[in-house]
This record gives structure tokens, C-alpha cells and sequence, in this order.
């Protein structure tokens, strides 16, 4: 994080603690993002240091609170939103091992801190005075790479939690890696639901048929356009997806893939292209945005960090027909990435996750700014 922009964070949080209004941080060039006719994007808040994975929490009337959490900065937020505003942030725990992932579920919010699933719980009406985390389960491996999770509660009722690859490429004897498993609230009866998966940071339920869709990042070192990261469907219990042997459904991989056939796992749904670093991903259930937006998927595209030319930084749409196959993706938000007419490239800000919430608009998340934007449509629905 920028020096600068974390000494006015400090700030703003010593102001905060106090009841001290404060200040809004240096203005986010949203001009520069582009969105389809009609939509519009305005800054939620800028005051949620390295903003990642974001869940919702209760509402009424709207108002209600989004629980977000952070990687680098260890902690866990909770903005209270009234009719599309932020009214304030609270820090719910800090001094916690790569707390991205956020759910909240019968008045407890859990949270993901690499081996631990954690729960505070009572939270919605301890903002305030926040509880100290519940240990749920320590049962997940210790290991950070790849050890940040998204986790997220299922129509079953069921925890859903990621382990990701411990490396950009390897087979480890270890199975319960590169897997999605899930778990019962209280943490017992951790099941596999998916393997062959190197390290999803993002995963949704279709609405219309209740199957588990999900980004997945490709491995590295193969060059700039090999491989594409994946948006997966899982369609039966255990099914394996290719990693480390098969990438993007059809790239055996040069070091394990020798005598395993890309046939025998399960293709990605849709290619979202190399290096893109798909995290948050969420089916549209609102009303608000027009009625072809409302059989679509909206996947964050967090941006390349190895290419030699950028690729990713914008949320992307993919719409979904009505037997459950991806049919087409198309740039929703873009601009974060900037090229001068020289072709020189810069970056001032990287979507994280996505959320709908009940009015119908659509948080993203930007970890590079901390900033939550909100996109409302305020056209004609056709």
C-alpha cells in the first residue's frame, strides 16, 4: 500500500475510534471506468484498508451491514449501509492470519484465517464491541501459500471452504490440497466436494438449479497467454477438475501431466483468459439492472502480476442460459487498467470480489484502494 494512503487510513481510524467525522480520502478517479449505457458507478467507501471477500449481512428497509474481509491487513470490517450509503466502519478483529474469507449465518459471522474457520458471534448487534473470535475448527493446513480462502454458506446449509494449491505446481500427497470441501456450522463432517482445483478465491450457487459455479486461478511460468484461469461448474459430488495435471481442460501440464489424458477431467465452463487472477464471482439475483442481466454471473478479474503485457483488472459478465451452459462474456467494468497513447500501462486500482445486495445494485471490492464501489442502473430496462 501506498505510504501516504496508509498514514491517512491510521488517521482516519484513530478518528473514527474517537467519534470524530472524517474525511473523505484522495477522490477515486471513477470517471475513468467504463460501463455499459445506462449504469453508473459512484465510491461506497474508501475507508476499508485491502478489502477482499465481502458477504451480507441483515436487512430491513435498507439498511443492514456487508462484513468484508482483508488479506495483508488482517482484518475484518463491517460497513453499516443505509439506502445505498455508507454510514460507517467498524473494525471487527484485527491481528488475524489472511482473514479474506467472510460469511455470516444465523447472527454469526464467520471467518477464514488460513488453518482456522473463526466465528463472531452475536455480531450484528455488537458493532461496537465486537466478541472475541471462536475458534470453529483448526483443521486446515498451516500452509500460506495459496492459504487465504473465500468461504461461503451453501442452499444445504453447509460451509463451503477451499484449499488451495501449496505451490504454483505440484502433487502433493496430501489430498485434502487443491480441493473446494465443505463443512456442517460447527465445523464437523468436512467432506470433498470438488478436486483438481489449484486455488478458487471465488464461488456462487445458479439461482435456477442450485449448482456450485466457481473462478479458479491457472498456474504460472507457461508464458503470457497459456494458461487461462477457469470459471468451473460442478455438476456431481468429488468430480476433479485437472489441476496439476490438465490446465483450462485441454493443456496437459509439462511436468505432470505425462500419461493422464485432459479427457478424463472435467473442462472449465468458460476460458476467462490467462493471468487474469479471476477471484469474486456472484450470480445477479436482483431486480434492478435489465432483464438479460438477470441470467448472468459477474466475476472480478483481480489483474496479472507476471505478464508481459497486463491482462484482467475489470469485472467481467457472463451470461448463463436456461439449461445451465455459459453462452457469452463481455466486459461489464473497466478502466482501472490504463494505457497512454505510448502504450506505457498503469494500474490505480484491482476488483476483488463482488456482491449484490438486496436493492439490486452491485458492490465490488478493490484491495489496492480500499475502496467498495457501488454500480446502480439508472436507464431504460428493455
Amino acid at each position: 500500500m501506498n505510504p501516504l494512503r496508509k498514514c491517512c487510513y491510521q488517521l482516519v481510524g484513530f478518528m473514527m475510534a474517537y467519534g470524530i467525522a472524517s474525511p473523505a480520502l484522495a477522490e477515486l478517479p471513477v470517471e475513468r471506468l467504463r460501463l455499459p449505457a445506462g449504469f453508473r458507478i459512484e465510491v461506497l467507501t474508501d475507508q476499508v484498508p485491502n478489502a477482499r471477500a465481502m458477504a451480507l449481512g441483515d436487512f430491513a428497509d435498507g439498511r443492514g451491514v456487508v462484513y468484508v474481509g482483508s488479506r495483508a491487513e488482517g482484518k475484518v470490517y463491517g460497513v453499516e449501509i443505509d439506502k445505498g450509503r455508507a454510514r460507517r466502519v467498524h473494525t471487527l478483529a484485527s491481528g488475524l492470519t489472511l482473514p479474506v474469507g467472510v460469511a455470516y449465518r444465523d447472527g454469526s459471522l464467520y471467518v477464514s484465517a488460513v488453518s482456522r474457520i473463526l466465528a463472531l458471534d452475536g455480531i450484528a448487534g455488537r458493532l461496537d464491541k465486537p466478541p472475541v473470535p471462536r475458534v470453529v475448527t483448526a483443521g486446515f493446513p498451516a500452509e500460506t501459500h495459496h492459504g487465504w480462502k473465500f468461504i461461503a454458506f451453501g442452499p444445504d446449509g453447509w460451509l463451503y471452504v477451499p484449499v488451495g494449491a501449496p505451490c504454483n505446481v505440484c502433487d502433493s500427497p496430501d489430498a485434502r490440497y487443491a480441493s473446494i470441501q465443505r463443512m456442517r456450522p460447527d465445523g464437523s463432517g468436512v467432506e470433498v466436494v470438488a478436486r483438481g482445483v489449484r486455488n478458487t478465491v471465488g464461488f456462487d450457487w445458479n439461482p435456477a438449479d442450485g449448482s456450485l459455479w466457481f473462478t479458479d486461478n491457472g498456474r504460472d511460468m507457461l508464458g503470457d497467454d497459456v494458461p487461462s484461469d477457469e470459471l468451473n461448474r460442478v455438476s456431481k459430488p468429488g468430480e476433479h477438475f485437472g489441476y496439476p495435471y490438465c490446465h483450462q481442460g485441454d493443456v496437459p501440464d509439462p511436468e505432470f501431466g505425462k500419461g493422464r489424458e485432459c479427457a478424463r477431467f472435467t473442462p472449465p465452463a468458460v476460458k476467462l483468459g490467462a493471468h487474469v487472477a479471476a477471484l469474486g464471482m456472484r450470480f445477479y439475483t436482483g431486480r434492478a439492472f435489465p432483464a438479460a442481466y438477470r441470467k448472468s454471473l459477474f466475476v472480478a478479474e483481480h489483474g496479472s502480476w507476471n505478464r508481459s503485457r497486463k491482462s484482467g483488472y475489470r469485472v467481467v459478465r457472463v451470461e448463463v442460459d436456461k439449461a445451465g451452459k455459459a453462452v457469452r462474456q463481455e466486459a461489464f467494468v473497466e478502466g482501472w487498467l490504463q494505457v497512454d497513447a505510448a502504450g506505457k500501462e498503469s494500474v490505480w486500482g484491482r476488483p476483488a470480489d463482488v456482491l449484490v445486495l438486496p436493492d439490486g445494485s452491485l458492490l465490488i471490492s478493490d484491495d489496492q484502494t480500499g475502496a467498495i464501489y457501488r454500480v446502480v442502473y439508472e436507464g431504460r430496462d428493455s
